[in-house]
C-alpha cells in the first residue's frame, strides 16, 4: 500500500520581492503628505492650492482648490499625477505582499475586515466598474495589485474613471462656487482653531489606527 499523503496545514506566503520595502517606503511617504494636508488645509487652499493638491488629491480639497483661481488645466493635471502615484504605489504594494497588504489596510488604517471582504468580493466579480468608480481609493488598488491585474486592462478603466471625477468636481465646484467660497470663508475666520483640532485629529486617528486590536 502506499502511504497516506499529507497536506500541510500552513501555506508558507510567496517571497517578497526586493523592491517590497521601496513601495512600503513610497507608501507610507504618500500617507504623510495626506495627513499634512488634512492637517493643514484650511491655510493652504486658496494661497498654494497646487501644492495642496500635490499633498492630497482627495475630493474635499479638489473641490476647496476651485474657487482659488487655479487654471483647470494644472489643477487637473496635478490631480492625475497625485491620484495616479497613489494608485501606482498601492497597486504595486499589492502585487509584493498581495493578502498581507490587505490586512495592513484594515488594521493600520482603520478598515474593518468587513470592509475589505466586501471590497475583495465586488473587486472578484465587478472588476470593470469598480477600478472607475474608485479610481481614487487605495484599497481598490491594493486589491488589482494582489489579484494581479494587468496595467494593460487597469490603465483604461482608470482613465475613464479619472476623467468622469475631475470633470464632475470641477463642474459641480462652478456650479455651487458661491457655497464653496462661503464655507471657505467661514473656515478662514477660524482657520487657526481648526488647524489645531485638524491636527490633533489626525494624531488621534493615527494612534487609534496603529494601536489597532
Amino acid at each position: 500500500m502506499c502511504p497516506p499523503v499529507t497536506v500541510a496545514e500552513d501555506i508558507a506566503p510567496a517571497p517578497t520581492p526586493r523592491t517590497g520595502p521601496i513601495w512600503v517606503a513610497a507608501f507610507i511617504g504618500l500617507v504623510v503628505c495626506t495627513n499634512i494636508a488634512t492637517a493643514s488645509w484650511v491655510t493652504m487652499d486658496d494661497e498654494h492650492p497646487a501644492s495642496l493638491l500635490l499633498l492630497s488629491s482627495r475630493n474635499r480639497f479638489l473641490v476647496a482648490t476651485v474657487p482659488s483661481g487655479i487654471s483647470p488645466v494644472t489643477w487637473a493635471l496635478i490631480a492625475c499625477a497625485r491620484i495616479g502615484a497613489s494608485a501606482i504605489v498601492c497597486h504595486m504594494l499589492g502585487r509584493a505582499y498581495g493578502d498581507r497588504a490587505l490586512r495592513w489596510f484594515w488594521r493600520f488604517l482603520g478598515m474593518p475586515p468587513e470592509q475589505v471582504t466586501k471590497f475583495e468580493n465586488a473587486f472578484a466579480n465587478a472588476e470593470w466598474a469598480v477600478v472607475p468608480f474608485f479610481v481614487g481609493s487605495n484599497i481598490v488598488w491594493v486589491l488589482s495589485g494582489a489579484a494581479k491585474t494587468t496595467w494593460k486592462r487597469l490603465l483604461p478603466l482608470a482613465a475613464v474613471g479619472l476623467a468622469i471625477r475631475l470633470a464632475l468636481l470641477w463642474w459641480l465646484s462652478k456650479q455651487f462656487e458661491s457655497e464653496v467660497r462661503s464655507t471657505l470663508k467661514w473656515f478662514d475666520q477660524y482657520q487657526w482653531w481648526i488647524l489645531i483640532g485638524s491636527v490633533l485629529i489626525v494624531l488621534l486617528v493615527n494612534v487609534r489606527n496603529f494601536r489597532g486590536k
